[in-house]
């Protein structure tokens, strides 16, 4: 298991979103102890793809796995104005989380695909 959280947002070469995916378990609470950030993150991450789904209408496929941690988003076109927004401010929101928490639990990357 991974002791900290790596999330990767995915952009093609003209800057639009192609997706995320999220490793690893932040490892900020002792051990048995609910942990605050992976839960923050769980509800940034999640939540942004529910937005996307259900307020902005955006197709995206979603594979994931609790146990690990994993959790990635494709997104099937190329997205709108609005949903470009949603990942914006979750991104804004993770970035935050990095700098309060650290880059030991949480580093919020970018990679051109």
């Amino acid at each position: 298991m991974s002791i900290m959280t790596t999330v990767v947002i995915c952009k093609s070469q003209n800057s639009s979103y192609c997706g995320f995916y999220c490793m690893g378990h932040a490892g900020y609470a002792k051990k048995g102890k609910p942990d605050i950030l992976c839960a923050a993150i769980s509800a940034l991450t999640i939540g942004t793809i529910n937005s996307l789904e259900v307020l902005a209408g955006e197709r995206m496929k979603v594979t994931s796995d609790d146990t690990t941690g994993f959790l990635k988003c494709e997104f099937e076109g190329i997205l709108q104005e609005k949903s470009s927004f949603l990942v914006d401010s979750m991104i804004f929101c993770l970035e935050n989380l990095s700098r309060e928490y650290g880059e030991k639990y949480l580093r919020v990357k970018f990679e051109e695909v």
